[in-house]
């Protein structure tokens, strides 16, 4: 998978809160893709934005993965120094959405930044990662069968679900979500397969089935019959409520509306 790097910028910050208002996973600056735990090891990242990262991400992955770097700087400084950090690891305690991330934030502040606990977060979340990573290498060959017409689409959708149930919560979303844009925007899988990919997609939970729709909707040159068989599925399966944000993303991916004019939709839908 080839990494764009996660840009330091003034704005970055105001970036991941802009995700966080619309509910969504946290994209790199262009919007380009998702955020992946790498992105806080392989590119410099501005404190404000990695402690956003940490808080609001709905990944939990990522968000334990925002506070290597800020951990790694407050270990830097002089004890006299790190009040600052003190306080803001308090507050990720304190606010962040994903249980795991609040208790190493505790963890890392009670230890006083040293070397061994983050050493040990860092390992853990190689735990955590390594063997899902494994398993999506793996069914990127199973992947490639299919695209080589070596495996049809019952079995493909066998290993499929295996292959989502084994990674649930434990592979990048950013990635899993690489794979099926990868899939959904293959000439050389056929459509069969992908309505039945859609199929699959609309039984997950809400955020994630929002996100990965819009995808499919908003993918440069999909298919028309694609999306016509997406539009139908969500307007027959998923209810008003959940159409609406859909439309509402897949607009805003497509830069036919901003955050302001989807807020004012969503608090205008609210009060009718």
């Amino acid at each position: 998978m080839e990494q764009k790097k996660l840009y330091p910028g003034p704005d970055l910050a105001d970036h991941f809160l802009q995700c966080s208002k619309l509910g969504r996973y946290l994209t790199v600056a262009d919007g380009s893709r998702f955020v992946i735990t790498d992105d806080f090891r392989t590119a410099p990242v501005i404190s404000s934005a990695s402690a956003i990262a940490a808080i609001y991400s709905k990944d939990f992955l990522v968000a334990q993965a925002a506070l290597l770097p800020l951990s790694e700087q407050a270990q830097k400084m002089s004890v006299r120094d790190r009040d600052k950090f003190e306080r803001l690891f308090a507050l990720i305690e304190e606010e962040a959405l994903a249980e795991p991330v609040k208790d190493s934030a505790k963890a890392i502040r009670q230890a006083h930044f040293r070397g061994a606990e983050i050493r040990a977060l860092e390992a853990e979340l190689g735990d955590k990662l390594s063997p899902a990573r494994t398993r999506y290498r793996e069914f990127l060959e199973v992947v490639k069968k299919l695209m080589d017409r070596k495996v049809t689409a019952g079995p493909f959708l066998d290993e499929f679900r295996a292959f989502t149930q084994d990674v649930a919560g434990r592979l990048d979303f950013g990635i899993y979500s690489f794979c099926l844009d990868r899939l959904m925007g293959s000439v050389r899988v056929v459509t069969k397969v992908k309505k039945l990919l859609v199929l699959e997609i609309l039984k997950y939970p809400p955020v994630i089935r929002r996100e990965l729709l819009t995808n499919i909707l908003a993918f440069p040159g999909q298919e028309q019959e694609l999306i016509d068989f997406v539009k139908y599925m969500i307007q027959n399966e998923l209810g008003k409520t959940a159409a609406i944000e859909i439309e509402l993303l897949e607009a805003f991916k497509l830069d036919r509306l901003t955050v302001r004019d989807i807020e004012g939709s969503l608090a205008a839908a609210a009060s009718t």
